[in-house]
């Protein structure tokens, strides 16, 4: 009876992985059998000392398993995630390079931007541009703004929708960044339609 009811709490939990963690355990157990294969060869001619080596190499592998573990532990606190509130207020942690970023529904695709109280504009890439539905190449370049790199030359855009979780805009004014961009920034276009703005405890706090 024992071994029935451990059997259904295997097939249950197996059920409930997902194809990566099915294929990272698997992996994890052909380099346990590697590695136990390889001691076993090497210690054939010393049984004493095989046993030792195999203890060990199993208590290495325990700690492989165990740090990864952790890892996606420690992984999900460092990667800066954003909440949305649903009394309009949006928190967002410091990434570990020290800036905040914000993924928003930009015409319904997902755009990662850095935030940037420094700039009047939304500032979007070329890549982003696209991404959006819109031609960089059939852009008037005429207006400027100012970035980390220098100025740049820019082409002013309308995006027709951005939402942020339950917060959704419409028809608010951008623009195109002529030159190469890593990232689209953030500005105070869309910003400024909070009602606050602040920092505190590595967090960047919005609310409407």
């Amino acid at each position: 009876m024992g071994s029935g009811v451990s059997g259904s709490a295997a097939s249950a939990y197996i059920s409930i992985m997902s194809t990566d963690q099915i294929m990272q355990l698997t992996y994890l157990v052909l380099l346990g059998a590697a590695i136990g294969g390889s001691a076993i060869v090497a210690g054939r001619n010393n049984m004493g000392k095989m046993a030792q080596q195999a203890a060990i190499w199993a208590l290495i592998f325990i700690g492989i398993i165990g740090a990864y573990g952790l890892w996606e532990d420690i992984s999900g606190d460092i990667a800066a995630r954003q909440t949305v509130i649903d009394d309009g207020q949006v928190s967002v942690p410091r990434s570990p390079d020290g800036h905040y970023y914000l993924t928003l529904d930009v015409n319904d695709v997902p755009v990662r931007f850095v935030v940037d109280t420094g700039a009047s504009q939304i500032v979007l890439s070329q890549q982003d541009a696209r991404q959006i539905g819109i031609a960089p190449d059939s852009l008037n370049y005429f207006g400027s703004a100012q970035t980390a790199n220098g100025v740049v030359r820019t082409a002013p855009v309308q995006i027709d929708t951005i939402a942020l979780g339950p917060l959704q805009d419409r028809n608010i004014a951008a623009v195109v960044n002529g030159g190469a961009m890593d990232e689209s920034l953030l500005g105070m276009t869309y910003l400024g339609l909070f009602d606050r703005i602040e920092i505190s405890n590595n967090e960047l706090i919005l609310t409407r």
